[in-house]
């Protein structure tokens, strides 16, 4: 049985002391540091006024001071040591302006990479409250007596002890090697996305292959510092590669595909395109899935991996005739075709949507077939703006002919075949 910690509180400490000169001396030296602090963000505010690109410029304003307050305190605990009995009250300020430090850091690093309001209050709560609990245990003196429990219950695997306190230990610095690496991700990503020069779709992928990269480096850099040795995952690292190879298939294709897709850019954002019977434009290359939204506003997640075994069919947004859209037209038999063919044109150029100006994309009227009943035309137009769709573009021409063909005299049969679009 481990033998009980006593307890040495920083409290009882400070209250032996009194009030006197040794305290007033330690005070003093507070507000000394706390005096220097001060002109220090006064001098250094004009600076940081004009970097513009930092991210939260007055959130790491704060994480400054509260670092420059810590710096101070420690210089000057040291200096007060050299003539001073004993710096209780020192002591005590130090690790109150350490929490405030984390604090702030952990604040900072979680509203910059949690977007969502809700989930990053939730964790800067969580974050917080864990930190000065911490600290409210240390100037108690509760602290060591919790360590020495949890160091007493562990484990022997091999050669290696795990202590409870290890692996709580371990989880923290992960944690923490995980909030630095998806800051500094976000940071990078941030400034890949600001060079207009290099293509999106290279861009995001790089930005992918960065977080990535800086995720696995945190937790191989995480778990030796505090004691674990990587050997011991060897093990766990071949189970968890058989589970890829079955279980985690489709996912670990799908995010290979991802990069693949991303770095070839034979689909990117902004395009439209038709894979699998879903059609619509690219709106997020994501690490598992392409999100689709198609015309009528509705969106599908459509694995990568369909992105590269199966053929897609892209209509770049970027080209200006990026649909086709044809209306079958049956008229009777004695119909004037050519006055019919005027009026169709007539019907479409007044479209705004309609491409006319381009030579190989305006309207045209095709004399499709001769039915039992009648004559089928056809009016095939151009769309600069397929991202609309095509449905309206189809009501309004409907509604053009009908008018130009009652008023012109021109008939129409009974039964038309249904519109389609190429």
């Amino acid at each position: 049985m481990a033998k009980p910690v006593p307890v040495d509180s920083l409290l009882t400490r400070i209250a032996s002391d009194g009030w006197g000169p040794v305290v007033l001396w330690q005070i003093g030296v507070l507000a000394l540091c706390a005096l220097a602090v001060w002109g220090a963000k006064r001098l250094s505010r004009r600076y940081f006024a004009r970097v513009s690109a930092w991210p939260a410029p007055e959130a790491g304003r704060q994480v400054g001071a509260a670092l420059l307050m810590l710096l101070a305190l420690l210089l000057g605990r040291e200096t007060a040591a050299l003539w001073l009995p004993d710096t209780h009250l020192l002591d005590l300020a130090v690790p109150l302006v350490l929490a405030l430090v984390a604090v702030r850091l952990v604040v900072y690093a979680l509203r910059y990479i949690v977007p969502p309001p809700g989930l990053r209050e939730f964790w800067e709560r969580s974050a917080s409250w864990l930190i000065w609990g911490a600290f409210a245990l240390h100037i108690t003196g509760i602290l060591p007596r919790i360590h020495a429990a949890m160091e007493a219950l562990s484990f022997q695997s091999g050669t290696h002890r795990f202590s409870l306190w290890l692996l709580l230990e371990a989880a923290g610095v992960i944690g923490v090697a995980l909030v630095v690496a998806l800051s500094l991700a976000r940071l990078i990503e941030s400034r890949l996305m600001g060079v207009a020069q290099m293509n999106l779709s290279l861009r995001i992928a790089l930005a992918k292959a960065v977080r990535t990269l800086l995720l696995v480096l945190a937790v191989l850099v995480a778990l030796p510092a505090v004691g674990i040795d990587l050997t011991v995952l060897s093990v766990f690292g071949g189970a968890l590669g058989v589970g890829i190879g079955f279980g985690l298939q489709k996912v670990a294709s799908n995010y290979v595909s991802g990069f693949i897709i991303l770095l070839d850019r034979s689909v990117r954002i902004g395009d439209l395109v038709t894979v699998d019977n879903k059609h619509g434009e690219v709106r997020e290359i994501n690490t598992r899935y392409t999100l689709l939204r198609s015309l009528d506003g509705t969106e599908s997640n459509v694995p990568n991996e369909m992105l590269i075994t199966h053929t897609v069919v892209t209509h770049p947004l970027s080209k200006p005739a990026a649909l086709q859209v044809t209306l079958p037209i049956p008229v009777p038999c004695g119909t004037d075709l050519e006055k019919a063919e005027t009026l169709l044109l007539e019907a479409a150029r007044e479209q705004n949507r309609v491409l006319v100006d381009d030579a190989r994309y305006v309207p045209r009227v095709f004399l499709k077939e001769f039915a039992d009943n009648g004559i089928v035309l056809e009016l095939a137009v151009w769309v600069h703006d397929p991202s609309e769709g095509p449905d309206n573009l189809r009501s309004a021409l409907n509604w053009a002919i009908w008018r130009r063909f009652r008023a012109g005299g021109v008939a129409l049969e009974r039964a038309r075949p249904e519109a389609g679009s190429k």
